[in-house]
């Protein structure tokens, strides 16, 4: 579900946030949330991390603090603009995370600074995302009307029941969603050899939305290490799994040097 209020960490920029600044971290993670997310989503995961991992929160326009400004409803300009964002914050080694919507923005972020000579991260993690390279043959949703675009949130079990039962809110959040939705249903995969750093593939076993053999197809997007690993829960069984999600991230980050 979407985040409307103000995290409560420290805004590095108006992209990001770092819920525990360490200006000492060796190896800084840059993490993408689903569509409806915030930075809040990854509120907790410097608990859980090495001490050498600096966790920087994407916060996208039209939630958090940036809740006036208006959502990207495209993928590739919302990269383009987050690739300028960060290029400032790449002094240092780091990775990429995200999850479902996210780990289309990582993906096309690490591509993106490869094609324009950057750093490339030592890790990118993807989660509750197909490869890119698949069809998504889903229906198309974000141009549906209210009611039925409550039910499809409803369907996906992301929103809690008595936030898509409070007509007020649901006023507020759903031309966000509609956005995101729209960026994740209008993606235009392009062919690009496959990226040099290792990925590691996150699934839900009960996910009818993202399949095994959906996140297998990541392999081809690597000539480095891939590994594929899957959770108990349904799409969002981020927030289920995340203790495990986040040894398995951690123990990555730890073979970095973190």
């Amino acid at each position: 579900m979407p985040d409307i209020s103000k995290p409560n960490t420290q805004a590095t920029s108006a992209w990001f946030t770092r819920p525990k600044p360490n200006p000492q971290a060796r190896l800084r993670l840059f993490c993408f949330p689903y569509a409806g997310g915030s930075a809040l989503a990854f509120r907790k995961w410097p608990q859980h991390l090495p001490p050498g991992v600096e966790v920087w929160a994407a916060q996208l326009p039209g939630r958090g603090v940036r809740i006036r400004q208006t959502p990207f409803t495209n993928l590739h300009a919302l990269v383009e603009d987050l690739g300028r964002a960060v290029r400032p914050h790449l002094d240092k080694p780091f990775a990429l995370f995200g999850h479902s919507m996210g780990a289309m923005i990582s993906f096309e972020l690490a591509r993106l600074l490869r094609r324009e000579g950057g750093p490339a991260p030592e890790h990118l993690f993807v989660s509750g995302r197909r490869a890119p390279q698949i069809p998504d043959t889903d229906p198309t949703t974000y141009n549906l009307p209210d009611a039925e675009l409550v039910e499809e949130l409803r369907r996906l079990n992301g929103t809690p029941p008595e936030v898509l039962e409070h007509p007020e809110l649901m006023e507020l959040m759903l031309p966000l969603l509609r956005a995101d939705f729209e960026v994740v249903e209008t993606y235009d995969y392009k062919p690009e050899p496959p990226l040099g750093c290792p990925v590691s593939v996150f699934g839900g076993l009960q996910d009818f939305e993202v399949k095994r053999e959906h996140l297998e197809g990541w392999r081809e997007q690597t000539t480095s290490e891939f590994a594929l690993r899957m959770f108990d829960g349904d799409h969002f069984f981020l927030q289920r799994a995340e203790p495990a999600l986040l040894r398995m991230v951690a123990r990555e980050l730890h073979r970095h040097g973190a």
